[in-house]
């Protein structure tokens, strides 16, 4: 890491995924610093990028050496990275007192949930980790000055954990929604088609969705299809529900050209996310590539999106639901055969994520809050 950084501006990761690939080719340029990369990194996309596998230690003493005029760093209420932020903003203060010209702090927040409360069975070494993070948390969060929340969810959640600590912090709301994918033309759905894409874990819902699926065949007959994109531990029983029903397909880690197929022409996407003791959906990549694709979304009330969508025609379930309960919202959501230019035409005109980056760096731009 002795090489200079490319950029005045730096952006700083603890893993880095594809969906940060792609936007970082639409967002200002700026150098992009990470810890680890996710399993849907996609090297292809590294092209013209300043990217730095990096330590903690090796992120401190980028940031420290590199005159940046702004950085951006996890929400506080991220977990994962905590000690890499704080690591990076104690460079910050340090460079600070050699009479470095200070650095502006942004941070773009979808945390849904609490996660430094403790439970019951907590071992002791857990506990004192978790208040380790909430302590550099808060240290973040006194450092930001330019904050945009993507859901309304996130900004109650900071507010209810993180203290007021008297100070004025520039924040809006600008939800996490996408424009229309510009990957192709997007016209007639395949009648029937439902779609998963994500990791194939209990958390995103794999396991209900495949205790659903010969409800939902039974209620709507031999029409629909249930295509599966993905990899994860529940692999194995998927490719058990795809020798169980042929109306069942798995797909392993395709391109993402295949991706985006998959996407024009499926009627339906579902994520049933599952709340664990540690983690909660904030926003759901694949219902937001769902909506970008005009699909209608079949999901539970634990992304931090839930509230819209239910605004606009698509169907959120209580994540406990039954497996019929499952089963008659995608068969209702596959019988409306909903256009997909009526799914399209409620997205907003630019991207949520790119209005937030514009917010976050030209502080002059208002925004509703």
């Amino acid at each position: 890491m002795r090489r200079p950084l490319q950029h005045d501006t730096a952006r700083l990761y603890d893993r880095l995924r594809t969906a940060h690939l792609e936007r970082a080719h639409q967002l200002a340029p700026a150098s992009i610093l990470y810890r680890s990369r996710s399993y849907d990194f996609d090297e292809s996309l590294t092209t013209d990028l300043d990217l730095r596998q990096v330590t903690t230690l090796q992120a401190a003493r980028a940031v420290a050496s590199s005159r940046l005029v702004a950085l951006e760093i996890n929400e506080p209420l991220m977990r994962a990275g905590a000690l890499l932020t704080g690591a990076a903003l104690l460079s910050l203060r340090m460079a600070r007192l050699f009479g470095r010209p200070r650095t502006t702090v942004v941070s773009y927040a979808i945390e849904n949930l609490d996660p430094f409360r403790t439970r019951p069975g907590d071992r002791r070494r857990s506990r004192l980790r978790l208040q380790v993070e909430k302590r550099l948390a808060h240290h973040a969060w006194r450092r930001i000055d330019r904050l945009v929340y993507g859901t309304e969810s996130a900004r109650s959640w900071d507010r209810a954990v993180l203290p007021d600590h008297g100070r004025s912090l520039q924040d809006a709301l600008i939800p996490a929604l996408p424009t229309v994918c510009s990957c192709g033309p997007i016209g007639d759905k395949e009648p029937g088609s439902v779609l998963f894409i994500g990791a194939l874990d209990h958390r995103k819902g794999i396991d209900a969705l495949l205790a659903a699926w010969p409800l939902v065949i039974e209620i709507a007959g031999s029409g629909p299809e249930l295509t599966v994109i993905g990899k994860g531990p529940r692999e194995a029983a998927v490719r058990e529900a795809t020798e169980a029903h042929d109306s069942i397909h798995l797909l392993v880690d395709p391109d993402r050209g295949s991706i985006h197929e998959r996407l024009r022409s499926s009627q339906v996407v579902v994520l049933l996310s599952q709340r664990s003791p540690r983690w909660r959906e904030q926003v759901g990549l694949p219902i937001v590539e769902g909506l970008a694709h005009g699909c209608s979304v079949v999901t539970t009330t634990e992304t931090g999106l839930a509230d819209w969508l239910s605004e606009h025609g698509h169907d959120t379930l209580d994540p406990d639901g039954h497996p019929e309960a499952v089963a008659r919202s995608l068969e209702r959501a596959l019988a409306r055969r909903r256009p997909a230019q009526d799914v399209l035409a409620d997205l907003p005109d630019v991207d949520g994520r790119l209005a937030a980056d514009g917010w976050l760096f030209s502080p002059t731009t208002s925004h509703p809050c």
